[in-house]
């Protein structure tokens, strides 16, 4: 079952390995099947260098297993929230990546500073708040998903396509599994960008029409980066 998926999937959280967003087994991606309305996720805590593709559990959008012998990612419910909240969203990635991770424990957004920024993420990289004690308490995974949906509201997500959780870690999407891994490392390099930048001048300034000039040459109607595809 969607064996295509499971691949990519797969080659996406190696890709993960490969740009050091991860350690150990600190990080998960998921894709999404819009017509079989089926998530291909990451089994919970399975060695990387030991994962095989055939390792990728099936889960609806209600998070029962369709098809897998292993556990489902722990994040599993927070990756489904944001599919079900965001139609757009093909692929989901959790890490801990060192600069995301230490903004997302410093509670504050991504500032769009630079060029770099506003070519992957129109805006700020936003951060949630912080969580309830009931909503740690109680069914955390998903409440984690809802507080990223929150912070999401009245925004278009795939215009910045990631969130800090505040004092765990981003989360990160795009319209594939290999798209979504694209745009963690573009965050986490963006995120060490704007620390080493404001420890050099923390009073610096972004030109708002850098900001509109740099994301639309990539994105939308009238871009022109890159090669036409015929």
């Amino acid at each position: 079952m969607l064996k295509e998926l499971k691949e990519k999937v797969f080659r996406a959280n190696i890709e993960l390995v490969k740009h050091g967003l991860v350690i150990y087994t600190w990080g998960n991606v998921s894709g999404f099947d819009p017509k079989e309305r089926l998530v291909v996720i990451k089994p919970s805590g399975l060695d990387y260098e030991a994962m095989q593709s055939d390792d990728m559990v099936v889960v609806d959008l209600d998070g029962n297993v369709v098809e897998g012998e292993l556990r489902p990612s722990s994040d599993t419910p927070t990756h489904l929230a944001l599919y079900r909240a965001f139609p757009a969203i093909g692929g989901v990635v959790h890490t801990h990546s060192t600069y995301a991770t230490a903004w997302a424990q410093a509670g504050v957004d991504i500032p769009n500073i630079g060029t770099t920024h506003a070519d992957s993420f129109y805006g700020d990289i936003p951060c949630t708040r912080d969580m309830t004690e009931a909503e740690i308490k109680g069914d955390y995974e998903l409440e984690t998903g809802n507080v990223i949906v929150e912070r999401l509201k009245g925004t278009n997500p795939m215009d910045t396509p990631g969130v800090l959780v505040k004092n765990h870690g981003p989360f990160v999407w795009g319209k594939t599994p290999g798209d979504a891994v694209h745009n963690a490392v573009v965050m986490e390099q963006v995120a060490k960008m704007a620390v080493i930048a404001l420890s050099i001048n923390p009073n610096l300034t972004m030109n708002p029409h850098l900001i509109e000039k740099h994301y639309a040459r990539k994105h939308g109607p009238n871009a022109y980066y890159g090669q036409k595809m015929y």
